[in-house]
């Protein structure tokens, strides 16, 4: 019996190594959706969620239809993605199944004009953590400050005001520096990039991403790589 033992074990390993292997993997969702204006930067992002995605060992879907927007459907995702939406994209039905899907643990992140989507939904409000209220004309350059510590780095961009300073209900990720532009109007304490835990999932959202060059920029793929492993309840440093 004691010489049965060690190929039992084994055999057991096998086992659970084969169940383990035949698991699918867990997914994403890359919404795209645009009612209003649409970013020319959203291939690029889809494609860079995507490859980001793929590294962590994820599947990644992308659709614009919000017909997918089911309790049934978005129960085979673990994160959700607003990449650049804009507009009223979801109605009731699928708003009620977005909630839903948070509450049940999911996670969202948005990217740039996923502040600029669904001004007539609160509770997306307090999901994303502030709307947009304006932006400077053309792309222009700042330096982003990581909190609560890390080396700045400089980035040109589309460079978002938001109507409220989300600080105080949400973790402030990365602030800009308005001093080193023309048009901001928040002040010296603008944050551009914030997460939190919200309604039983997890949030994180950037405002950077209007420039297709964006999305080859380290340090905005770092940020953003950690914002995923967030979301998908991988790691509580966002």
């Amino acid at each position: 019996m004691r010489r049965l033992l060690p190929i039992l074990s084994c055999l057991l390993a096998l086992v659970a190594a084969a169940a383990m292997a035949s698991e699918p993997p867990p997914r994403m969702l890359i919404f795209s959706k645009t009612a209003g204006f649409r970013h020319a930067s959203i291939p690029a992002a889809v494609a860079t969620l995507q490859q980001l995605a793929a590294d962590e060992g994820l599947a990644a879907d992308h659709t614009e239809d919000a017909a997918d927007f089911t309790p049934a459907n978005l129960a085979r995702y673990r994160v959700v993605v607003f990449a650049s939406t804009t507009g009223d994209v979801l109605d009731a039905v699928q708003q009620n199944a977005m909630e839903g899907f948070m509450r049940h643990g999911g996670g969202f992140l948005g990217i740039h004009a996923a502040a600029d989507t669904e001004y007539d939904w609160p509770w997306y409000g307090q999901l994303v953590g502030a709307y947009f209220h304006s932006h400077p004309a053309g792309l222009q350059s700042t330096r982003i400050t990581p909190e609560p510590k890390g080396a700045p780095w400089s980035i040109r961009d589309e460079l978002y005001n938001y109507r409220s300073n989300p600080r105080g209900h949400v973790r402030v990720v990365a602030t800009l520096d308005e001093s080193l532009y023309q048009g901001g109007t928040m002040g010296k304490d603008h944050p551009i990039t914030w997460c939190h835990p919200f309604d039983g999932g997890r949030a994180w959202y950037t405002g950077l991403g209007h420039d297709p060059a964006v999305y080859t920029d380290a340090n905005f793929l770092s940020m953003l790589r950690r914002g995923l492993r967030y979301v998908a309840g991988r790691s509580n440093d966002c």
